[in-house]
């Protein structure tokens, strides 16, 4: 079970400062070349995520759960957010 939180966990982290260093280098370029480089750098994260998950789930060294719940997780934790923290989402 520890493998597969450590793996995904650390595939999450990564996954997150890798779409920050995008959109941080976007800001500095053109619109369309932004929103190239914004899509292609989605692309290749969710490749990423893709692959760790094939490989937690196919290894058995890994706990298919564990593997997948922290790849998942920041994504939900997002879309749900504004249901539970309503003040600061009000304009």
């Amino acid at each position: 079970m520890l493998l597969g939180n450590l793996l995904s966990g650390a595939v999450a982290v990564l996954n997150f400062f890798l779409m920050g260093l995008t959109v941080q280098n976007a800001l500095s370029k053109e619109e369309k070349d932004a929103k190239t480089a914004m899509k292609v750098s989605q692309l290749y994260r969710n490749l990423l995520l893709l692959a760790v998950a094939v490989l937690g789930l196919t290894l058995s060294c890994f706990n298919s759960w564990t593997t997948l719940i922290p790849l998942f997780f920041p994504r939900v934790a997002i879309a749900f957010r504004p249901l539970f923290d309503k003040k600061s989402f009000k304009r």
